[in-house]
């Protein structure tokens, strides 16, 4: 089937929704206190990470899915994917009977890739990068006569995605601004078409990671400019290069484009564990990010809406970000205690701790590399603390009895 090549307009999105229908949720979009000790403005989260899949990106896949000619189905379809259009396209294939082939880059999170395979689709892994990935897609399109349907680059799948937005619309109203994580751009393609259609005045911000920041640098050089690849935890947004469909969309409808570095998209992911109780992938906490690190201006009562566009996010990856959360927030700390060499000495040195109401995770000695005489030890304590404070009244409790402390990183 031969599609039209015209971007997506308000008319062509409500037939998008109207298509894809029961089978795509519409996720809650409420407005949260939780954040207002660190965001002025009145803040809405849209929970994409509950979507099917667990991302927006059921939306575009089903609808350029629906738009396959009966040939298009029996021959089957592939694509190329850092993880959830991979399994948003694997779950409707299936759902549709239609085969369906994903190339992931080396480099996807196992969980995206186990996810991908669990819903039937074939899937190869190629490359380091998605681009590299995308260019295997495109050899076995040529080769095995199927129908690639791109992550973002399609019309059809922006206007999948602009389906959230008509759902904005609906669910806030007088919404001022909209924080869009972008990768390659068809999420922010298709939300700013149906937002900007129906309110001119909504502020669409484009949130970028810093590690790979192609819209930006494509809006400023006024063309399409592909960047080097970087390592980075927001890696469904780490795309090279925005599509050539996306990328006027973007210039044209989008009014600021930010970027957020790794520090900052773990820190949103953290904080939307412990208080949202929401488990959001890096790159659907990119919007949070942004407004946590405040390269978003925001008004006291200016109301903002916060994508979570995905939590497809691997179990060791959140261990690590907790980890290293705690410890920044001072909340894990790790002294170093030096004392005799004697019997009893370590027990008095954890009832000192719990005294002070922290608690022992792990301990251990060193003799032989530590620059100590033979009658000393030090022991290495990791505790779990209230904070930076309660730290230094354990430092200072174990000083006064004489302790030689310090804080280790």
């Amino acid at each position: 089937m031969v599609l039209p090549e015209e971007p997506p307009d308000l008319d062509a999105i409500r037939r998008a929704r109207e298509r894809i229908g029961a089978e795509v949720l519409e996720t809650p979009c409420s407005e949260t206190q939780r954040f207002s000790d660190q965001i002025p403005g009145r803040l809405h989260l849209k929970f994409e990470n509950l979507q099917l899949t667990g991302s927006f990106k059921v939306r575009g896949a089903l609808n350029r899915l629906l738009h396959l000619s009966p040939e298009e189905r029996e021959q089957g379809v592939v694509t190329a994917s850092a993880g959830n259009h991979a399994q948003a396209l694997a779950y409707h294939s299936a759902r549709l009977r239609i085969p369906c082939t994903v190339v992931m880059p080396q480099t996807t999170p196992l969980i995206k890739v186990q996810n991908t395979r669990s819903y039937g689709a074939r899937v190869e892994l190629v490359g380091a990068t998605f681009d590299g990935a995308l260019a295997h897609a495109r050899s076995l399109e040529a080769s095995e006569d199927w129908v690639m349907i791109h992550a973002f680059d399609d019309y059809r799948v922006i206007e999948g995605q602009g389906t959230l937005g008509l759902e904005l619309l609906e669910q806030v109203p007088d919404m001022d601004t909209v924080l869009v994580p972008i990768g390659g751009g068809g999420l922010v393609s298709g939300v700013a078409s149906a937002v900007k259609a129906v309110r001119p005045q909504v502020r669409i911000v484009g949130v970028e990671s810093a590690s790979v920041p192609s819209a930006r640098a494509s809006v400023e050089a006024g063309r399409v400019v592909e960047m080097e690849s970087a390592d980075t935890i927001a890696d469904g947004i780490a795309v090279k290069r925005v599509g050539d469909r996306t990328f006027p969309l973007i210039r044209d409808l989008v009014d600021d484009l930010v970027v957020v570095d790794d520090d900052a998209v773990a820190r949103a992911i953290l904080l939307l564990l412990e208080r949202e109780k929401s488990v959001v992938e890096g790159a659907g906490a990119a919007s949070l990010a942004a407004l946590i690190a405040g390269v978003v201006a925001v008004e006291p009562e200016e109301r903002v809406v916060a994508l979570l566009c995905g939590g497809n996010i691997d179990v060791n990856m959140i261990s690590r970000i907790i980890d290293r959360g705690l410890v920044r927030d001072g909340r894990l700390a790790r002294l170093v205690a030096t004392v005799r060499d004697r019997p009893g000495a370590l027990a008095r040195l954890t009832e000192l701790v719990a005294a002070t109401g922290a608690n022992v995770l792990e301990v251990f000695h060193q003799r032989a590399f530590a620059d100590l005489s033979v009658g000393d030890v030090e022991i290495v304590l990791q505790i779990e603390t209230r904070g930076p404070d309660h730290v230094d009244e354990i430092l200072q409790v174990m000083e006064e009895r004489g302790i030689r402390v310090r804080k280790a990183l």
